[in-house]
């Protein structure tokens, strides 16, 4: 599933080929990708004509802005809320070249263009509110703060009430928003933290250099356009490069880059976790 660094990255390669263009016609080969409106007929008349002002990202969710529409008496700004899910990809194409085989939306543009959503899994949804709605969203309303918005004293403050394990704890999108398995073990790794000691278990020491670590490596992860290990790709196409800077996930059974020792794979809240048992206490 794409993380926050993959939906940052397709957030800025999108935003110069979408920001300006108007909204002129939408196209549902698969309803099942709409989560509100949930027909094509109302879906086109809830967005068409309205110009794309700004794309930007919450946790793991692309949110497209659109203006009111001129012609519609008190309209109001709308949002458009994506969320990947497994294999969810954007590519912006010529309108007149044929329908992907896996699309799932398009929006047709000004330009002559159309942003394309894809989803070979078909997991991925598209949520159309107002900004008042997209707040109310129970999902929305629940995620923590992104990495960089929270503090030492709140990191600490949230893990102090949880009696998870920490990589379950990283997980969890309400504690920390847009972290998940590949970035919870990189981050671990670095602060030098197993998968599976107990969240309250933690020094503040400890916690403080978490959040410092999580930060780094986002940070560096979105430098690196994301990480590909199956489906993701830029909306260029392009592969993500930050999988080549791995230092532990998916490697189990390899020397840790650190002291040597093989690294070992657990499960932690169902989801495989690769540590260094010697560097990781």
């Amino acid at each position: 599933m794409p993380e926050l660094p993959e939906v940052e990255t397709i957030a800025r390669a999108l935003a110069p080929g979408l920001i300006g263009r108007v909204v002129t016609g939408v196209a549902v080969p698969d309803v099942k990708v709409l989560a509100g409106p949930q027909t094509r007929a109302a879906f086109e008349r809830a967005i068409a004509g309205r110009e794309i002002t700004d794309i930007s990202r919450r946790a793991k969710l692309l949110l497209v802005h659109l203006a009111p529409r001129p012609e519609v008496q008190d309209d109001e700004d709308a949002v458009l809320a994506f969320h990947l899910k497994m294999t969810g990809r954007f590519h912006i194409a010529p309108t007149a070249e044929a329908i992907p085989v896996h699309a799932r939306l398009l929006l047709r543009l000004t330009d002559g263009n159309a942003l394309i959503f894809s989803d070979v899994r078909r997991f991925g949804t598209a949520r159309l509110l107002s900004p008042q709605g997209l707040t109310a969203w129970d999902f929305y309303a629940a995620l923590g703060p992104e990495p960089w918005d929270m503090t030492p004293h709140a990191f600490e403050a949230a893990l102090a009430k949880r009696t998870t394990r920490i990589k379950a704890a990283l997980l969890d999108q309400t504690v920390i928003a847009g972290i998940g398995n590949i970035y919870a073990d990189e981050s671990l790794f670095a602060a030098r933290i197993r998968p599976d000691a107990p969240a309250t278990s933690l020094s503040p020491g400890q916690r403080h250099t978490l959040l410092t670590s999580i930060q780094a490596v986002i940070e560096r992860a979105i430098a690196a356009g994301g990480s590909t290990i199956r489906d993701y790709r830029t909306p260029d196409g392009v592969e993500g490069g930050f999988q080549h800077q791995f230092a532990v996930y998916g490697k189990a059974g390899e020397p840790c880059p650190a002291c040597g020792q093989p690294l070992v794979a657990i499960k932690v809240a169902g989801r495989t976790s690769t540590f260094c048992p010697r560097c990781q206490k």
